[in-house]
């Protein structure tokens, strides 16, 4: 199904997004209007976010199962770590450390940033014959 053309094309398209979306954080923290790198702290939310996708997949070996609760819980982890990235700029612009166009950049950023990692778990994710060994 899958051929390296294919797998090419989906990284190169995967690490254009990723980087639109981290162009959109950055310009919410280094305009000369914003100035204020407090909204960099997101980028915690990207790294944890897959870690409870990973954690609930090597614990749980039965993939024939529609449902367990481990995924569950992954995947109730990974909802409170969007949601907290999307709030944390919210928060910051409401107390005034941060401007609202600020705010709207980094929203921007996240919303690119999570589709584009939720984008590589439905490409690379799956259980089929592509494997890891190729790269």
């Amino acid at each position: 199904m899958w051929d390296a053309a294919t797998a090419w094309l989906a990284l190169v398209a995967l690490s254009f997004s990723g980087a639109i979306g981290l162009t959109f954080l950055m310009l919410g923290c280094a305009l000369e209007d914003y100035g204020v790198y407090w909204p960099l702290f997101v980028l915690i939310f990207y790294v944890i976010s897959p870690i409870p996708h990973f954690i609930a997949k090597r614990a749980t070996d039965d993939s024939d199962a529609a449902s367990s609760a481990c995924r569950e819980l992954a995947y109730f982890f990974t909802t409170g770590i969007v949601v907290s990235a999307f709030g944390l700029p919210i928060i910051l612009a409401r107390v005034a450390v941060i401007k609202w166009g600020a705010c709207g950049l980094v929203l921007a950023g996240n919303a690119v940033i999570f589709l584009t990692i939720l984008g590589f778990f439905l490409v690379f994710g799956r259980g089929d014959d592509f494997s890891w060994e190729q790269w």
